[in-house]
């Protein structure tokens, strides 16, 4: 433990050269006494650091030394292959100690490196945040575990509890893997055949068995991901007109996304929009804008939407009890 400890006072120090004991203290997590005997073993040991008092002081790297700490553990490797992943999904998977050590080992490896003076670096201008906007949905079950018993290797039985459904059903299944999209995880599996997403948030429960995963030759977590995020975004076997104004068609692209196949250039303010939905009743999704948007055709969806329209109307006319 302490010498990760040491190795994290140095790669800080080889970003900054200079912190505070404070400062090193609270990233350290341990006391400012701590902080001041690791720097005396640090010393002891030939390591150009020391501690500097008064008011401009605090524990102090000398320039020119550098340690060799571009060399990444396996675990640490690990962490960046899933460098999409957001700090809450990390922190789920167990990664976020190690990937803490990575980017302090890149940190100390670009601080040796010469740049151009005023250069600011692509991590100080581009921030990538995989999480979907409100998301508040969590998975029921500990993704670090399943991640982990995926790598056996070997066949599942879940409970799952499909979106229509009220009550959870046991199923076997062949994983591939795991995938996070937009906040959200999902278990990649063949039932029975065919390739499914399973939402973590609806699996209750699940058991390794002893058969060994039967996955379709050629086939990778990749691949399935891929055929199935095509199928899951192809499904428009209805296409919905409706009308919204003008100013509304950047908000429709962010509620609708790729469900939206044709607009239409702007006439009196507004523009007309085809939307391809699985179904009719798909066309609840339609009711979020509220009075700025008018659905044309086909008619049983216009007869749907004044439907829902009217239930509404009918639930709010009479006072709350």
């Amino acid at each position: 433990m302490k010498a990760s400890r040491l190795l994290h006072l140095l790669l800080l120090l080889q970003t900054r050269q200079r912190i505070t004991t404070s400062e090193l203290a609270k990233r350290l997590e341990v006391s400012r006494r701590t902080v001041l005997r690791d720097v005396e073993a640090l010393s002891t040991a030939g390591v150009p650091v020391y501690a500097e008092r008064g008011r401009n002081g605090g524990i102090i790297l000398l320039p020119g030394a550098r340690l060799n700490a571009s060399h990444l553990d396996p675990p640490e490797l690990e962490a960046l292959s899933v460098a999409g992943l957001d700090s809450a999904q990390l922190e789920g998977m167990g990664l976020s100690g190690v990937w803490e050590s990575a980017a302090r080992k890149i940190a100390a490896r670009q601080a040796g490196s010469p740049e151009p003076p005023n250069l600011l670096r692509l991590a100080d201008l581009v921030l990538v945040e995989s999480t979907s906007w409100f998301a508040g949905s969590e998975a029921a079950i500990d993704v670090a575990d399943l991640a982990t018993a995926l790598r056996h290797r070997r066949r599942l039985r879940i409970r799952y509890r499909r979106s229509a459904e009220s009550r959870a059903s046991t199923r076997v299944v062949d994983p591939y893997g795991i995938v996070a999209k937009s906040g959200r995880w999902y278990l990649i599996a063949d039932d029975q055949g065919d390739g499914r997403l399973f939402a973590l948030e609806r699996l209750s429960a699940y058991e390794q068995l002893n058969a060994p995963t039967v996955l379709r030759p050629g086939e990778t977590l990749h691949t399935r991901w891929a055929a199935l995020k095509a199928r899951t975004e192809a499904q428009g076997r209805v296409s919905v007109t409706i009308r919204l104004p003008e100013t509304g068609i950047d908000l429709a692209r962010r509620i609708l996304g790729n469900r939206i196949h044709e607009v239409s250039d702007p006439e009196d303010g507004c523009c007309t929009v085809v939307v391809r939905y699985p179904n009719i009743e798909s066309v609840r999704q339609l009711l979020q804008f509220g009075d700025h948007i008018e659905v044309l055709a086909p008619e049983r969806a216009r007869e749907r939407i004044s439907q829902l329209a009217r239930d509404l109307l009918e639930r709010h006319s009479a006072p709350t009890s």
